[in-house]
């Protein structure tokens, strides 16, 4: 595919106006100090900076016509039709794209699993006092004995090992599961939140060979798990405008179950176009 230069101008200032819209909020907390439990995840956990997903790329397969920056950026090389991403990108992330690759495949082809009910955040402070807990700001909505009733009343399940190695010690013994990096492949669901999130960090891991528009729509899908993990959590973060959802009340797990599928739906589309971007 051939683009003239004022469609990929269009696009690149579309995408560039969408993000700044996306990260306005978390720079202007940063200048100011301020930080905040939610969103600073998507900054902090994943370590692709807001000018990075701010900076378009149009993809694999595509040349820009005119005189696109593109041709001054590392992993491009410019032809007689146009500038594009360079057969030596390519080679030197073979291993990177089939390991991304193989590990959402095989998340796509399973059943998504929704009894989890987030109890991933309850279990990191399980058995913890004050001052041992990552959003001391913010109080537990049941104080620490009730977060612990809740973690001893139900069968923890997660599957996510980048969830799981947060668990506190006592707590570890209580998931059904005993999630490493190297069973990732053997583990990962579609149900999972934080698989959900993570297609964000596939996504650009495999920049420059996907377009920016992809990575952005992954971000702003992360960007929505993020918000029912934390309201999901045991944290009151009502002074912040995230009303909980009570998952030890078959209400509230309801409406997390509800929630956790509509996500696991529009995650799957975001993962077939992952696989279908570096088939």
């Amino acid at each position: 595919m051939i683009l003239a230069e004022e469609e990929w101008r269009a696009r690149q200032a579309a995408h560039e106006a969408r993000v700044d819209a996306l990260v306005g909020a978390h720079l202007a907390r940063r200048r100011a100090g301020r930080a905040h439990p939610v969103h600073d995840f998507l900054f902090t956990y994943y370590s692709f900076k807001p000018a990075q997903l701010r900076r378009w790329h149009p993809g694999l397969g595509v040349l820009l016509g005119g005189s696109p920056p593109h041709a001054s950026w590392a992993g491009y090389s410019a032809g007689p039709d146009g500038v594009g991403v360079s057969a030596a990108v390519i080679e030197r992330r073979a291993a990177t794209v089939e390991w991304v690759r193989a590990l959402l495949a095989a998340t796509a082809s399973r059943p998504a699993h929704t009894g989890c009910f987030g109890l991933h955040e309850w279990a990191m402070v399980y058995r913890t006092r004050p001052g041992d807990v990552r959003h001391e700001a913010y109080p537990l909505r049941l104080g620490h004995s009730g977060t612990d009733e809740v973690v001893e009343a139900h069968q923890i399940r997660c599957s996510h090992f980048d969830a799981f190695r947060f668990f506190t010690d006592e707590a570890r013994p209580r998931n059904a599961l005993a999630p490493t990096r190297e069973l990732q492949s053997s583990l990962e669901q579609p149900g999972c939140l934080h698989a959900g999130m993570d297609l964000y960090k596939w996504a650009y891991k495999l920049v420059p060979l996907v377009p920016s528009e992809l990575v952005a729509d992954a971000f702003e899908l992360a960007t929505e798990i993020r918000e029912l993990d934390m309201r999901a959590s045991p944290y009151d973060l009502a002074d912040l405008g995230f009303e909980p959802v009570r998952i030890e009340t078959t209400e509230g797990k309801r409406e997390y179950v509800e929630q956790q599928r509509a996500f696991a739906e529009r995650g799957a589309v975001i993962r077939e176009r992952l696989l279908a971007a570096v088939a």
